[in-house]
């Protein structure tokens, strides 16, 4: 079964429309479905208009939120009772087309977890569109998942991949890349991306400095979570390294001024290299001491468990005997 999660916030006009084009689509491509609306702490007729609907759909579901916590704590709680297979997301705001779902649904059976919706023709103004692909290609550089539109709001997964990633602040837009670190196989499809007709866009600057510093957060998370010395080990001691030789330098100045009496380079404690190396040598150090200090954590807490993802498992009975059994 597919479940269908719409997170909604002050969607009022485009939520009955919405609900017919999918329902249209499912039907017609006898699509076993269940859609789940997420009221996000819409202000406005939203969660009026969605207990209408679920009224009179029995395969509607709906979740209010008691204000607004954001699209990934929505999804988040939608993966939690979605029952289906497979699990899509969908913006409430009609401009992801339901008419793409047949297509997720073949592209997923090219043996694919995760099935990324590309708006290769937005109809977005451009200071959306142009800092959209910048942020894109940095995406792709820094996890080495090279995808067209990570933010789309259109992807396809499948429910074992929901088990296994945990979303939260601006996290959704990064569903494909903690999938793709837990081993999934992940692709995009291009989509028919429609105009907005109702609303405005929930979308400002403050998203995309959010989305930044997200994208820190999840670099180091599936590149260094398990190994996190390797990332602040490095960065200390290339601190500690220059830091060090500015020292040495200094050093030698005076070694060769004051007992050598070789030149004449004047008190070194008035140079600003001074100030300078003490500073790199001791912010070389705290980064060396928490990369320790997160490897203690990593070692200690448990977390190893978290390395891996199990694509399939066999076991077999204990006894011996001829009833082996392959679960």
């Amino acid at each position: 079964m597919l479940s269908i999660m719409v997170p909604v916030f002050n969607e009022e006009e485009s939520l009955i429309r919405l609900h017919e084009e999918i329902v249209e689509v499912c039907t017609e491509g006898m699509i076993s479905y269940e859609i789940i609306f997420i009221d996000d702490g819409s202000t406005d007729s939203s969660w009026k208009v969605i207990r209408e609907i679920t009224e009179k759909n029995p395969q509607v579901s709906a979740i209010q939120f008691r204000r607004n916590f954001g699209k990934a704590a929505a999804l988040t709680a939608a993966m939690r009772s979605a029952q289906g297979d497979i699990l899509m997301m969908m913006d409430a705001d009609l401009q992801d087309d339901p008419a793409e779902i047949p297509k997720f649904l073949e592209k997923l059976k090219e043996d694919f977890d995760v099935v990324n919706g590309w708006k290769k023709e937005r109809h977005d103004p451009w200071h959306k569109v142009y800092p959209s692909r910048i942020y894109n290609a940095m995406i792709g550089r820094m996890t080495g998942l090279h995808l067209h539109d990570h933010n789309c709001g259109l992807k396809v997964f499948r429910a074992e991949v929901a088990e296994e990633i945990r979303i939260y602040g601006e996290m959704h837009r990064f569903i494909s890349v903690l999938a793709y670190s837990k081993g999934f196989r992940v692709t995009e499809l291009v989509v028919n991306h429609r105009e907005r007709k109702f609303g405005h866009s929930k979308y400002g600057m403050k998203r995309f400095l959010r989305g930044f510093l997200d994208l820190l957060t999840v670099t180091f998370l599936t590149g260094f979570r398990q190994r996190p010395q390797h990332l602040l080990g490095a960065v200390g001691l290339f601190s500690f390294g220059i830091g060090s030789l500015g020292i040495f330098y200094l050093s030698m100045i005076w070694i060769f001024s004051n007992i050598f009496g070789v030149g004449d380079f004047g008190p070194i404690g008035s140079r600003p290299m001074l100030a300078y190396s003490i500073a790199a040598m001791l912010l070389g150090a705290q980064a060396l001491s928490l990369g320790l200090l997160a490897e203690l954590m990593v070692a200690y807490t448990g977390s190893e468990a978290d390395t891996y993802s199990v694509k399939e498992r066999i076991r077999r009975d204990n006894d011996f005997d001829d009833d082996s059994r392959i679960v």
